[in-house]
């Protein structure tokens, strides 16, 4: 019993060497720094969508530019949102005409898709993204359409418009930017919305053609996309994630406690009153392991 309780106020008496852990960076990231490469692709991994959506543009801007101007004419009526193609293919024609310029070159839609497109990536995840931009572009492409077969209809526009030149990627572009409205807090956002409403909406006080049509209706759909926001990561963490819940101090499933602090509070306050009375473990009857494993 002696040499019991020496053995116990050595333990006691000795103090606690604290731990020194190392901390790694999660998985996934990347030291801060770091090379010119692998900047920029930190930078083009959080929008992949976007990225590999200007690479397709750049490569069939590359063949546009080695077509003939009746060529080109004609393959791209062949990939056009015009009445024609709707009511005949229209899942082909809503694709492909997403991936062709129509107007503008490469480079001013490089810095617009930086501008709108990886923000708003980066801020809704890819898959709200695509949602978003679907359907502003699907949406602004029928609306259009449609004021365009009844100005056929009522007369007003030459029955040779079914077969109207409709390529590009303006309604989806339209659609994002009016989302990143909801980004922006205070009066910014509200300032935002007006000028979003102004640049789409003042076309249509002078010319009127169904493309400014289609592009104020994108800008209206986007403006409505605002339940796909919800839950948006902003700033922290990954794109299209939400942070993580405040621990409650709440025990786990394996019964340690959740909040760290209140653990070691106690852990303390054992370590203090030292060890107790040893009490015999009491007898196991063989074979009582292996039956709780086997149940």
């Amino acid at each position: 019993m002696c040499a019991r309780f020496k053995r116990a106020a050595r333990r006691i008496s000795r103090p606690a060497r604290p731990r020194h852990r190392t901390r790694r960076p999660p998985t996934g990231t990347t030291a801060p720094g770091g090379g010119p490469a692998r900047r920029l692709w930190a930078y083009l991994r959080r929008a992949p969508g976007t990225f590999l959506w200007l690479t397709i543009l750049l490569v069939t801007s590359v063949i546009m530019h080695r077509f003939s101007p009746d060529v080109l004419t004609g393959f791209l009526q062949q990939r056009s949102t015009n009445i024609h193609n709707l009511l005949h293919s229209p899942a082909r024609v809503l694709l492909t005409s997403a991936l062709w310029l129509d107007g503008g070159g490469w480079p001013l839609y490089f810095v617009l898709y930086n501008a709108v497109h990886v923000p708003a990536e980066r801020w809704l995840g890819t898959r709200r993204w695509l949602t978003v931009l679907g359907t502003a572009h699907i949406g602004a492409t029928y609306l259009s359409e449609g004021v365009l077969a009844v100005a056929i209809h009522t007369g007003a526009a030459p029955h040779t418009a079914v077969n109207t030149l409709d390529v590009g990627v303006s309604y989806a572009l339209a659609g994002v930017a009016a989302v990143l409205t909801y980004r922006l807090t205070g009066p910014w956002r509200y300032a935002y919305a007006l000028g979003i409403l102004a640049f789409y909406g003042a076309p249509l006080l002078t010319g009127r053609g169904f493309t400014d049509v289609g592009h104020f209706a994108a800008a209206l759909i986007g403006f409505a996309c605002r339940p796909l926001t919800h839950g948006a990561s902003g700033t922290t963490g990954r794109p299209g994630t939400t942070a993580p819940a405040a621990d409650t101090g709440a025990s786990t499933a394996t019964g340690a406690p959740g909040n760290a602090r209140g653990s070691t509070r106690r852990s303390n306050a054992l370590r203090a009153a030292g060890p107790g009375p040893v009490t015999p473990l009491p007898h196991r009857a063989p074979g009582i392991r292996h039956a709780r494993r086997m149940t």
